[in-house]
C-alpha cells in the first residue's frame, strides 16, 4: 500500500464510508511512512521551517479530536506524517505573473465544516420507479426483465442475467449520482462503471443485438468487458466513443466547455459529425464546445482518474476549475468576492477530507482565502 492509498483509506474510514474489509485492511496495516521531499525552492524558507509551520497547524487540528475506535492511536501518527508530506507537495504554487512560491499563514475565515461526498445514487427503473441506493439494504433489489439487480456489501450495484432465453423488450435503467455522490455499477456484461458526482448513466439491463450502447452525462470511468462480437459505445455530448475492451475516463459536464476523454488501456475511437479520432494508451482528447476536431496529447493518466482513487490532483489548475470540482463533490455553492488573481495551483489532497482541510491547504499559499456560510463558499483574494 502506498502512502497515498493509506491516507485515502484512513480518511475514508474516519469519515465512516469504508467497508468492513477496508476497515480490517487499515487496522492490520503496519508499515511506517516517512515524509517525502519533492521539488524545493529557497524562497519558501528552510525545509525545517516549513515542516514546523505545517506540522504545528496540523497538530492544532488533531490535538483534542476524538480518536475513533476503528482507528488505533498509532495510525494518527502515521496519518499525520503522510498529511504533512501531501501538504508540503501542495506548496508548489505558481503565480502566472510573478512565478513566485509563497508560504503564509491562512486566515481564519473557515468557521464551519462540510463533509465530503459518499456512495449515493438513485436508480431509475424501466417503469419510472426509483430506488434510493444509499437507503436500500444489501442483497436483491428487484428483477428487471432478464436481469436481477443486487446491491453488494461494498455498495456496488450489480446486474446478473437470470434468463437468457427471455426475449422480452429491451429495458433501460438509469443510475444518477447527485452532487456529493459517487457510485459503482457493474453492468450485465461485466463492464464496470464508476460514476463521479452529478453524473448519470443510462443503459439496458441486458445487452442484445450486435452492439452494447450506453448514454452518459457528467463524468465516469469505464472498465469495459471484452466482447469482439458486441462493440461497446458511449454516447456523450454529441460524441460516440467506441471500444471493444478498454479502460478510459470521460469528463463531460454541461457546465464545462470541454469534453475530455483519457485512455488508460486498449483503444477508443471518437466520432462526431463524421470526424474520427483514435486514441492510444496514455493519450487524452479534448473537445471544446462547438468544435468538431479533438486536441490529442500525451498525459499523466493518474490525474484523470484521481477522483476514482480518492484524490483531488491539481496540476497547474486555476481556482475556478478547482472550485467546480469542490462544488460537485461537497455539494456546495461557490461565490467569488473581489478580484481573484489568475493563478495556478498544483498538488494532491484526499477527497475524503472535510472541505476545510482542502481550503486550508489552498490558503497556505497566502494568495487566496475562503469563507463558509451554510453550504456556500466565498472565494476571496
Amino acid at each position: 500500500m502506498t502512502p497515498k492509498e493509506y491516507i485515502s483509506l484512513y480518511e475514508k474510514c474516519n469519515a465512516g464510508n469504508c467497508t468492513a474489509d477496508e476497515k480490517k485492511l487499515l487496522e492490520e496495516y503496519q508499515d511506517n511512512f516517512e515524509l517525502t521531499e519533492g521539488e524545493w525552492n529557497a524562497g519558501m524558507g528552510t525545509k525545517e521551517e516549513v515542516r514546523s509551520a505545517i506540522y504545528n497547524k496540523l497538530q492544532k487540528s488533531i490535538v483534542g479530536a476524538p480518536v475513533r475506535k476503528l482507528i488505533p492511536s498509532r495510525y494518527w501518527v502515521a496519518a499525520a506524517s503522510v498529511i504533512l508530506a501531501l501538504s508540503v507537495s501542495l506548496l508548489l504554487f505558481k503565480d502566472k505573473k510573478a512565478g513566485e512560491i509563497q508560504l503564509k499563514t491562512p486566515t481564519a475565515h473557515v468557521k464551519r465544516d462540510i463533509l465530503p461526498g459518499s456512495n449515493k445514487a438513485i436508480l431509475t427503473l424501466a417503469n419510472g420507479s426509483k430506488i434510493i441506493l444509499s437507503n436500500s439494504g444489501r442483497g436483491t433489489l428487484t428483477n428487471q426483465g432478464q436481469a436481477t439487480i443486487n446491491k453488494l456489501n461494498n455498495g456496488q450495484l450489480v446486474y446478473s442475467i437470470n434468463n437468457k432465453s427471455d426475449q422480452s423488450a429491451l429495458l433501460y435503467n438509469t443510475a444518477t449520482t447527485p452532487k456529493g455522490g459517487q457510485y459503482e455499477v457493474i453492468l450485465s456484461d461485466g463492464t464496470k462503471v464508476w460514476l463521479n458526482a452529478a453524473s448519470s448513466l443510462k443503459y439496458p439491463v441486458v445487452f442484445s443485438g450486435n452492439e452494447r450502447h450506453v448514454e452518459l452525462t457528467g463524468e465516469a470511468y469505464f472498465e469495459v468487458a471484452k466482447n469482439k462480437k458486441m462493440p461497446f459505445s458511449v454516447a456523450v455530448k454529441g460524441t460516440s466513443i467506441q471500444v471493444l475492451g478498454t479502460h478510459f475516463n470521460v469528463m463531460a459536464y454541461d457546465d464545462d466547455s470541454n469534453m475530455i476523454t483519457t485512455l488508460l488501456e486498449g483503444s477508443v475511437k471518437l466520432r462526431k459529425e463524421g470526424a474520427e479520432t483514435l486514441l492510444k494508451p496514455g493519450q487524452q482528447a479534448v473537445l471544446a464546445d462547438g468544435q468538431a476536431n479533438y486536441r490529442v496529447s500525451e498525459v499523466n493518466t493518474d490525474e484523470a482518474v484521481a477522483w476514482k482513487n480518492g484524490y483531488f490532483i491539481f496540476d497547474n489548475e486555476n481556482i475556478q476549475s478547482i472550485m467546480k470540482r469542490v462544488a460537485r463533490w461537497y455539494d456546495v455553492d461557490v461565490k467569488y468576492s473581489g478580484a481573484v488573481k489568475d493563478q495556478d495551483f498544483g498538488g494532491t489532497v484526499s477527497r475524503f477530507s472535510n472541505v476545510t482541510e482542502l481550503l486550508k491547504v489552498l490558503e497556505l499559499t497566502g494568495t487566496i482565502h475562503f469563507k463558509i456560510e451554510g453550504r456556500a463558499i466565498t472565494v476571496m483574494p
